[in-house]
């Protein structure tokens, strides 16, 4: 099932052998035993494999795994999942990394995705991608932020800290579409040294995966999460907002 040119998440439970997650297994279900949003796990990069457990494993980082309510493979039944085309039935679970970099004056960058790609085209997003064979996150991580915005950062240049883990699947909700991709994405935290001004003299975005950049400050943020695609309601948005991004109406 699994293609060995990949790294895919596997599932460990006990003193079992990891297997391999299927491409239509909710991992947060699989993991916390029920429909609840969240669980924490284990998780390790072992080889090619990316693997989860909700016991404790050596070795591994003990971190918190979510998914949006309205997770597809939370609603997801036995019929729709037949339906889907063998080959994405047969493509497992993919391993991402998405990079938070925030700078020294609390700036975290935030970058559009070009809009022919055919993944989440013009959503804005961390700087981010697929780990590779061999790689370690953080490595994968600084190469995707290298590769997307131009940003190479030395060793002595950040810190950085695993947050925690996203279950995603595009389409978002069944309501767009039978799912085509799914992975599970590793957040980063880099702190850099650097103000947001000293970076921004550094970007260079690559214009066939980024359209655009922004340096967040923490109200634009709350603003960014106070709306939850697919949620009933806007939340609660900070007072003060920039004029130019505004409240809905």
């Amino acid at each position: 099932m699994a293609s060995a040119k990949r790294v895919l998440v596997y599932l460990a439970e006990g003193n079992r052998l990891p297997q391999c997650a299927r491409f239509v297994q909710s991992i947060t279900g699989a993991l916390s035993g029920c429909h609840a949003d969240q669980v924490e796990v284990s998780c390790s990069l072992e080889g090619q494999h990316f693997v989860l457990s909700a016991g404790e494993r050596e070795g591994a980082s003990r971190v918190l795994l979510r998914r949006a309510p309205f997770c597809p493979f939370k609603c997801l039944s036995a019929t729709e999942a037949a339906s889907l085309p063998s080959d994405v039935q047969a493509r497992g679970v993919d391993v991402g990394v998405a990079v938070l970099l925030q700078t020294a004056d609390r700036k975290t960058l935030l970058t559009r995705r070009a809009a022919p790609l055919t993944i989440f085209p013009n959503i804005w997003v961390p700087p981010g991608g697929h780990v590779e064979l061999g790689e370690k996150l953080l490595d994968a991580g600084l190469r995707e932020l290298g590769e997307e915005t131009g940003l190479w950062l030395g060793p002595d240049e950040f810190s950085c800290r695993l947050l925690g883990l996203w279950e995603s699947v595009y389409p978002p909700m069944l309501t767009r579409g039978l799912p085509q991709r799914h992975h599970i994405v590793t957040y980063l935290l880099l702190r850099s040294c650097r103000t947001h001004l000293q970076l921004q003299a550094r970007l260079r975005p690559e214009p066939q995966e980024v359209s655009g950049c922004v340096w967040l400050d923490a109200v634009l943020a709350r603003a960014i999460v106070a709306s939850v695609d697919g949620a009933d309601g806007l939340g609660q948005l900070p007072a003060h907002l920039p004029p130019t991004v505004g409240h809905p109406t």
